[in-house]
């Protein structure tokens, strides 16, 4: 897998993602091992979006493999005005080994990829978070022994985040329900995906607008944020339209009694 873009989840294989889980856990417990796999490696970071989690687990994590990290903030390079899409991957393959990119669009990561000669990492786009989902099933694995069979709700809005979600859990075999308000549902095709890999791995993909349908039983109960970022015109309506998709305790006790929360 040396040199493959990280764009989504499915772009890779079943077998792909458990080794690349059974790595990040390896990584995890003996740090040492790994503090030189990046060693002379640069990541280039470029943020169209702002974020806490996604800058500083990229910084910090490339460190600790022993490499260094460039932050590019939108001021920096205005991504498709100033700066093209080509002429930002062109330049930045010849001075870094990697680039992130946190940004609206999913096409402006595939175009990276396209024009790039070096891996592409998506940090988040509208359509998916591939790297927020694997550190997820990561915690889940860790917290319940196994995920194959593990039974998933997502609550809330059928974002970025339900994909990315949606598409792990097919791939490892668990078993995910996603529950929104009507309108607010994951994308048909996100669904469709996650269904057909499903039927590979053993894997379910249910969508309901009945949040305790999707509690009921669970083994992780998983929510995010009612209005994401650029969504902010929207968050009184969306608040009210929420509201009755809040996993409170009224909800999680629907889910089984050693379920965790997300």
């Amino acid at each position: 897998m040396n040199g493959k873009d990280f764009l989504s989840i499915k772009d890779f294989s079943p077998a792909d993602i458990q080794y690349l889980l059974i790595l990040a856990r390896q990584v995890k417990n003996h740090p040492t091992t790994y503090c030189d796999a990046l060693k002379r490696k640069t990541l280039a970071m470029i943020f169209e979006k702002p974020s806490l989690r996604t800058r500083v687990t990229f910084d910090v994590g490339i460190q600790q493999l022993g490499g260094f990290s460039i932050y590019l903030s939108p001021a920096e390079i205005s991504l498709g005005k100033r700066e093209s899409v080509y002429d930002v991957a062109k330049n930045l393959e010849r001075m870094v080994q990697g680039i992130m990119i946190r940004t609206f669009a999913h096409e402006i990561v595939e175009q990276m990829a396209e024009y790039a000669s070096i891996p592409v990492i998506n940090g988040l786009t509208d359509y998916s978070h591939p790297c927020q989902a694997m550190a997820d099933y990561l915690t889940m694995w860790e917290a319940k022994g196994n995920l194959e069979g593990l039974k998933v709700a997502f609550v809330g809005d059928g974002n970025n985040v339900a994909h990315s979600l949606m598409f792990a859990g097919a791939q490892v075999g668990a078993h995910v329900r996603v529950a929104t308000p009507k309108g607010y549902e994951p994308k048909a095709d996100a669904v469709e995906w996650a269904k057909t890999r499903g039927k590979e791995t053993g894997g379910t993909c249910i969508v309901t607008n009945d949040p305790r349908e999707a509690v009921s039983a669970a083994d992780v109960v998983y929510t995010d944020v009612w209005a994401s970022m650029g969504q902010e015109a929207e968050a009184g309506q969306r608040d009210a339209i929420f509201r009755p998709y809040q996993v409170n305790a009224d909800l999680f006790r629907r889910a089984k009694r050693d379920a965790i929360f997300l």
